[in-house]
């Protein structure tokens, strides 16, 4: 069996379980398992499996030993801002409704009327940026819906956080994921008692906040004898964009990071929250990070509006159109102009993605797209002109000049978005590594174990371990 350090990472259309190893201080990475995620209507909501996402996290530490491996750490990262209830027994409450549902409609509205909370204070407070589906509207929506389920609960657990219970029976919440509920204090880092208070929700259901790289404790018995190991489980930064930034193998301060997958994620890393009226008019949002830093970014929709569109092709077709297909379908189209934004609700979960686009281009008076090729090219023109406006909004808050912007995740792989992102920009592109959620996530493994001393010298290995692709303007 050979020792390694395990990162579950688990995104809203797939999972996966890859082993990290550090070789003459390089970083060796495998990937042992991969596994569907997605969400379905249940109840009245779109809701996540929570139950086969549980079951699959151990499939995947059974894939491991089987391999050969045998893990010293494991550490889970997901998405962000959902969670799930648990009562006086540890047994769960009602369902993992997902964040695309709709059940949060107007509760911003309902917070300032019902609570006196207008976003701006709530921003000065948390630094957290409105999206409809932050935790502390689901959980207000939740109160409004079924009360029962908060009063009977005595635990909030956030996604990773429960995957982690069920390994370990440790509940604690890790506070990159935490920071994204709107209930985290900007500078206090910590749950805002106040907050809390005002909105009348149980302040005994929140779990102390703990930092990534805290180890929660070994697996349990049960669950040792199902994989045939024990291992630490250790807290990764759990929120997916936090273990991605860790991964960017900047080259000084100048640069700008991008984690592109569902989502786009683009920012930078900041020592102090700014919480100024002008960035909360710009709706940028101070996500807590690795070692008290702040994910200074803005939430742009990114590769979603891809999938979407493949998967209603597929849909059509009975075959999934391949990601290059797509690609050399929009290159065919390049001089296509059309441009919506991104960021519109209308995005979010829409019946049809491509129907949806059509209709923006539409509405703004513009060329309605008649092919795939079309249709594809105007969300590359929408993404890119997004993450053009997003780095000129972040020059102007943070007072200082971006000379490149460095892409990691699974869409650091589409050279045409690289290269069309370069040019929309103006700025020199860095793209990879490809798996930089995972490698975020064995990062901070890797530094609790000793292969390397600190945040900057794993950051230096990934620039040896890893090939970086380079884009320039044209």
């Amino acid at each position: 069996m050979q020792t390694c350090t395990l990162a579950v990472d688990i995104g809203a259309s797939s999972g996966r379980h890859i082993v990290g190893t550090v070789q003459d201080g390089k970083i060796i990475l495998q990937e042992v398992y991969r596994f569907e995620n997605g969400v379905s209507r249940k109840n009245g909501h779109l809701c996540w499996d929570i139950d086969t996402l549980a079951k699959e996290v151990i499939n995947g530490l059974k894939a491991a030993h089987d391999a050969g491996f045998a893990p010293s750490t494991i550490g889970i990262d997901t998405w962000a801002v959902d969670f799930v209830l648990l009562d006086e027994q540890g047994k769960r409450l009602g369902d993992a409704v997902a964040y695309r549902d709709e059940r949060t409609e107007g509760i911003r509205e309902a917070l300032e009327k019902d609570y006196g909370l207008t976003f701006a204070e709530h921003y000065a407070r948390t630094g957290i940026q409105y999206q409809p589906f932050n935790t502390v509207y689901q959980l207000m929506a939740l109160k409004k819906e079924h009360p029962e389920q908060l009063d009977a609960a005595k635990i909030f657990l956030m996604v990773p956080d429960y995957l982690n219970y069920l390994l370990c029976g440790v509940a604690a919440n890790e506070y990159t994921n935490a920071s994204t509920t709107a209930l985290v204090g900007a500078d206090s880092k910590d749950w805002d008692e106040e907050l809390i208070a005002k909105l009348g929700l149980p302040r005994g259901i929140f779990q102390p906040i703990r930092m990534p790289g805290t180890v929660l404790g070994h697996l349990t018995p049960a669950v040792q004898a199902e994989v045939g190991f024990d291992a630490e489980v250790i807290l990764p930064a759990t929120h997916d964009t936090g273990s991605a930034f860790l991964a960017v193998p900047a080259r000084d301060d100048c640069a700008a990071y991008l984690s592109s997958g569902t989502w786009s994620l683009l920012g930078v890393e900041n020592q102090k929250a700014i919480t100024s009226a002008e960035s909360c008019a710009a709706n940028f949002t101070n996500e807590g990070g690795y070692d008290y830093r702040y994910r200074y970014l803005k939430n742009i929709m990114g590769l979603w509006m891809i999938q979407s569109i493949r998967r209603e092709l597929g849909e059509q077709t009975g075959t999934r159109p391949s990601f290059p297909e797509l690609i050399a379908a929009a290159k065919g189209a390049a001089d296509f102009a059309s441009c919506v934004d991104p960021d519109e609700n209308r995005f979010l979960a829409p019946a049809s993605m491509i129907d949806e686009v059509k209709a923006a281009c539409a509405d703004t008076n513009q060329p309605v797209p008649a092919t795939t090729g079309e249709v594809m090219q105007c969300v590359y023109n929408s993404l890119t002109q997004d993450y053009r406006r997003a780095v000129q909004t972040l020059q102007g808050l943070t007072g200082k000049t971006y000379t490149s912007l460095n892409i990691v995740g699974g869409g650091s792989q589409d050279g045409y978005l690289n290269q069309q992102t370069a040019n929309a920009t103006g700025l020199t592109v860095f793209a990879g590594p490809t798996e930089g959620t995972a490698l975020g996530n064995l990062m901070v493994q890797f530094i609790h174990n000793g292969d390397f001393a600190d945040l900057a010298e794993a950051r230096a290995a990934i620039k040896k371990s890893f090939t970086i692709a380079e884009y320039q303007p044209q």
